[in-house]
């Protein structure tokens, strides 16, 4: 047997091996790795569409929360497992946003391969019910004629809270002083007993206190508005024309996973996020579902790159 003839063997057989294992994928248990920590909107999220997928893919969908370090910790967990479509990554904006703020990730940005982007969560500039600030002109007014004056809350420096306000300020050219947190829920408090002047905030963790009387929401990040707060003007359409940031949702895949596999991931989310009553538990919570193309996503990707690498840099700003 020559040495071309043992070589196309082997390689038909393995191909051949890899179809086969394809076409009966799944076989067993799907793990979805959530980086963050039970309980929060990316996890609810992933437990909804982990649910609907298994469905689809008639096999079970395990959610696996690894949390640590803004989110490298799972992300890179699921960079070194193999490429087998059994472990799959739900991330989220911190993505996007870890590679300008940490001197060095726990795995490559090319180890993991975009499949879908999920969602889309815009968020709302919130300030107490009883702030003076009645619209978000008379906000960024006030910034405008004192500044250095008003204060800003967020979840922390690599949080969407954190980079939306910035790219307000560097948008407007404004002069205020961030106010860091642990976490959202806490600067959320001190926004509502007035101790600080706004945030940035989720519609999930903030329309109830609107609705409630105890914040009032001056504006929101989206292009368009919001149709669960449909009265909420757009940055866009008020104060910052072309302002757009979101908080999203995507799932990856290690790379060199086959194509195939890949494929039929993509489609069972695809499919489950186009049901109407998954949209409908989303959008109840303000969240766009979206289930895109890997091109589509990968696109996406790239312009969220550029635009938190450009705020970060241009803002100095350093992890907490």
């Amino acid at each position: 047997m020559t040495r071309l003839f043992k070589h196309l063997l082997a390689t038909g057989l393995l191909a051949t091996a890899a179809m086969s294992a394809s076409a009966a994928y799944p076989e067993r248990p799907i793990t979805l790795v959530v980086p963050y920590a039970p309980g929060g909107s990316t996890d609810a999220l992933a437990r909804v569409l982990a649910q609907r997928i298994g469905a689809k893919l008639d096999a079970s969908v395990v959610v696996d929360n690894k949390p640590g370090a803004s989110g490298t910790i799972g992300a890179g967990f699921v960079a070194k497992a193999a490429g087998d479509g059994y472990t799959v990554l739900y991330d989220a904006t911190p993505y996007s946003i870890n590679p300008h703020l940490f001197p060095r990730l726990p795995y490559s940005p090319k180890a993991l391969q975009p499949l879908s982007l999920v969602a889309l969560a815009p968020n709302i500039v919130i300030v107490s019910e009883s702030s003076p600030f009645r619209t978000i002109k008379d906000l960024v007014d006030k910034a405008k004629a004192q500044p250095g004056k008003l204060n800003f809350a967020s979840g922390g420096s690599g949080t969407v809270q954190r980079l939306a306000a910035e790219l307000l300020r560097q948008r407007l050219g404004l002069d205020m002083v961030h106010v860091g947190y642990k976490s959202g829920g806490p600067a959320i408090v001190d926004v509502m007993g007035g101790q600080v002047d706004f945030m940035f905030s989720t519609i999930a963790a903030s329309s109830p206190l609107v609705s409630s009387g105890k914040l009032r929401a001056l504006a929101i990040s989206s292009p368009k508005r919001s149709a669960r707060l449909p009265d909420v003007p757009t940055l866009a359409e008020t104060v910052a024309p072309g302002y757009e940031a979101y908080e999203w949702n995507g799932v990856f895949v290690p790379a060199g996973t086959p194509a195939p596999i890949a494929a039929r991931l993509q489609k069972a989310i695809a499919e489950a996020l186009a049901e109407e009553d998954i949209r409908k538990r989303f959008s109840d919570v303000g969240v766009q579902p979206i289930g895109s193309t890997p091109a589509e996503f990968v696109d996406f990707l790239r312009k969220e790159d550029v635009k938190w690498s450009d705020v970060i840099h241009k803002g100095q700003i350093k992890l907490d």
